[in-house]
């Protein structure tokens, strides 16, 4: 598989992803021409009544059961509407079927840039989660591999788990009515918070993770010393993309072998 263009989308209730610093991260890192557009839905705006309906059906109300799709009413669709288009009201977290999401953005894009060697890449503040037959619930997911792939911000926050300790503590201070907001000092750096500084480099991880699936069909790897590695803890992740942020020996030769004709 050659990708010979990748159309990057933005997030603009997400400033701190720096949309045109990840641009000339994945241009630099693939060898490959990028182009960077407003926010999804924005650029796709004559689609806004067809899209805000589709979201509303795509949404789930059950964790514990697989997705089933139901007809939304008129004011969830009017929600909708309202949220991509107003990129400020953030305050709600609504979960949706990764897989329902990823398919309504690629029945958006226009046939002509549909094509195998056309990626796009879409940075979204809107959860994505998958359900999990193992577990019989609904995980929330950062990044949902595919050609589009989908970044969700809210997801790179809320899947990964945050230390066993703060969880612990939350549930002493809350038994014993004590104030959270010192328990929360208490691990301040070691998990990622809304609009944190560290997106900006968290986020290539994941645009690597979205780009190795589609060209190599394998987008994580075992080692947590590479940016390619799965974290399901925040601490994992911080290290793997922050402390290391490199790929590991195996994957660095894999990268370069794609783009070992690069002009």
């Amino acid at each position: 598989m050659k990708i010979s263009k990748v159309f990057l989308y933005d997030e603009p209730s997400v400033p701190e992803i720096n949309i045109n610093e990840l641009g000339r991260f994945i241009k630099e890192k693939f060898c490959v021409e990028v182009e960077i557009r407003e926010q999804f839905f924005s650029f796709f705006k004559d689609s806004t009544s067809k899209i805000a309906y589709e979201l509303a059906t795509s949404k789930i109300f059950n964790l514990l059961a697989p997705f089933e799709k139901r007809t939304p009413t008129s004011e969830e669709i009017i929600l909708e509407e309202n949220s991509i288009t107003n990129f400020t009201n953030t305050s709600n977290i609504v979960m949706y079927d990764g897989f329902e999401f990823r398919q309504i953005v690629a029945n958006t894009i226009p046939e002509i840039e549909s094509r195998p060697d056309k990626f796009h890449l879409i940075c979204t503040n809107k959860l994505t989660c998958t359900y999990d037959y193992e577990d019989y619930r609904y995980h929330g997911r950062a990044v949902i591999c595919s050609n589009p792939a989908i970044i969700s911000t809210t997801g790179i926050i809320e899947a990964p788990a945050k230390p066993r300790e703060y969880y612990l503590g939350m549930f002493e201070n809350m038994v014993q009515g004590l104030n959270l907001d010192m328990m929360k000092n208490q691990f301040k750096g070691k998990y990622l918070e809304y609009h944190d500084v560290k997106l900006s480099e968290i986020i290539k991880g994941y645009a690597m993770q979205a780009l190795f699936y589609y060209l190599t069909g394998q987008p994580f790897c075992e080692s947590k010393d590479c940016r390619l590695y799965n974290a399901h803890w925040q601490e994992d992740l911080l290290h793997s993309q922050l402390t290391v942020s490199n790929l590991c020996n195996q994957h660095q030769k894999i990268l370069d072998e794609i783009t070992k004709n690069c002009e």
